[in-house]
């Protein structure tokens, strides 16, 4: 197998391709020009979506050449693939908006330099189609029953799929045959949701121009408890910082469980596998804050991983720079007159509902710096205040937040 799909395999990346062989031989022959779409639906990436943009910096220190395809097009449709029911219709001016914004963190994630990788947006060639002409030329090339075997359309004929969404497949395939046309493209990579517009975009190449074309798709990343990957109580795992900070995205790696230490490492940094096997060997709290370091650096960089570290560190360990860490103010005069606990963590977000902070009280999961609040009427004041005039509320044993006296 040519060295760069075993890279791929080897770390995760490999759930199915169409053929290996095929590929592999091509690849050993030069460099092979590739892509992977990213649809603008949001105005910033989380970081399920970044799976594919690992796989595209991996292929492309292999020597080969990367384009990441924004949908500006498509999302004016919407996928269905991994969904139970129609993606809301966004305004074109929004998905515009979004698709400037995710090409710029995928600029600060990839480079593009446009030689060794580039970017390109599907609404230059699908915004301005005739429809009449795209069937003939396009939509001729489809068959009805082969695109009803496809797991994503057979999943939503269960809950009912739109003419508008049934289009999608011929659209991505297009743009893989615009690509191929344009570039050279003969390799699309992807989540394996993404498997039957991938075999219809290779299809469509071989018919329409008579070239050969590759598909390979990565699994569905899940926790070791067989949840989706990225998620947390708070929603997705942003990379847009407004959204959720560095300091968050620090913690979200630093907490994850033991059992998906060294597949996140594989996955979601750059780091050689013979490194990751001795970290995910050694201790496992070491092995996790390099993970939560190196993923904050590829996404923000390394000023605010080093200040995630520091603030979470400070957070666990008492004393240090908390800077980074989550902080609310709270007037002074309030603090002199003293502030229920209830309200207090409330107020810093640590609970969502003043019930659900009297629940937390109650069950032992709260505390104030060192100090474990069980009283439900407790009052909180200037006494709390540290040497640093400071406040760290502690919610269980992941969620800090540090409260300063405005």
């Amino acid at each position: 197998m040519n060295k760069a799909l075993e890279t791929l395999k080897e770390r995760g990346f490999f759930q199915q391709c169409t053929d290996v062989e095929a590929l592999s031989r091509l690849m050993d022959q030069g460099p092979v020009t590739f892509y992977v779409g990213f649809d603008p639906t949001g105005p910033s990436l989380h970081i399920g979506h970044m799976l594919p943009a690992f796989a595209l910096r991996h292929l492309r220190d292999a020597g080969h050449r990367g384009i990441a395809l924004v949908g500006g097009g498509t999302a004016r449709i919407g996928d269905p693939s991994g969904k139970t029911e129609m993606r809301k219709m966004i305004a074109y001016d929004q998905i515009d908006a979004n698709a400037a914004s995710i090409r710029s963190q995928l600029d600060r994630f990839i480079g593009f330099d446009g030689k060794t990788a580039l970017s390109e947006n599907n609404k230059d060639w699908l915004a301005d189609l005739n429809y009449i002409d795209f069937l003939r030329d396009i939509g001729s090339h489809f068959s009805v029953n082969r695109m009803l075997t496809f797991e994503a359309y057979r999943k939503r004929m269960e809950t009912g799929l739109s003419f508008v969404e049934f289009n999608y497949q011929l659209l991505q395939s297009y743009d893989f045959l615009k690509l191929n046309e344009r570039h050279g493209a003969a390799l699309q990579i992807g989540g394996d949701d993404q498997w039957g517009n991938i075999v219809a975009g290779i299809e469509l190449i071989r018919r329409v121009a008579g070239r050969e074309a590759y598909g390979l798709t990565f699994p569905l990343v899940t926790t070791s408890d067989g949840k989706k990957m990225g998620k947390t109580e708070k929603g997705a795992l942003f990379l847009d910082p407004a959204v959720t900070t560095p300091y968050d995205f620090f913690q979200y790696w630093r907490n994850v469980s033991d059992a998906d230490v060294r597949k996140f490492m594989l996955l979601f940094t750059f780091l050689p596998v013979a490194e990751v096997d001795a970290l995910a060997g050694g201790d496992v709290n070491k092995a996790k804050e390099r993970l939560a370091w190196e993923v904050t650096a590829l996404i923000h960089g390394k000023d605010e991983a080093d200040k995630a570290l520091a603030g979470a560190r400070a957070a666990f360990g008492g004393g240090g720079d908390r800077s980074s860490m989550p902080t609310v103010s709270i007037e002074r005069a309030r603090l002199e007159a003293g502030i229920g606990v209830l309200d207090l963590f409330f107020e810093a977000g640590l609970a969502a509902t003043k019930s659900e902070a009297r629940r937390l009280v109650e069950q032992g999961g709260a505390a104030i710096g060192d100090r474990q609040v069980g009283d439900v009427k407790a009052v909180v004041g200037v006494a709390d205040l540290d040497a640093s005039g400071e406040i760290v509320l502690r919610a269980g044993k992941k969620k800090f937040v540090r409260v300063v006296a405005g």
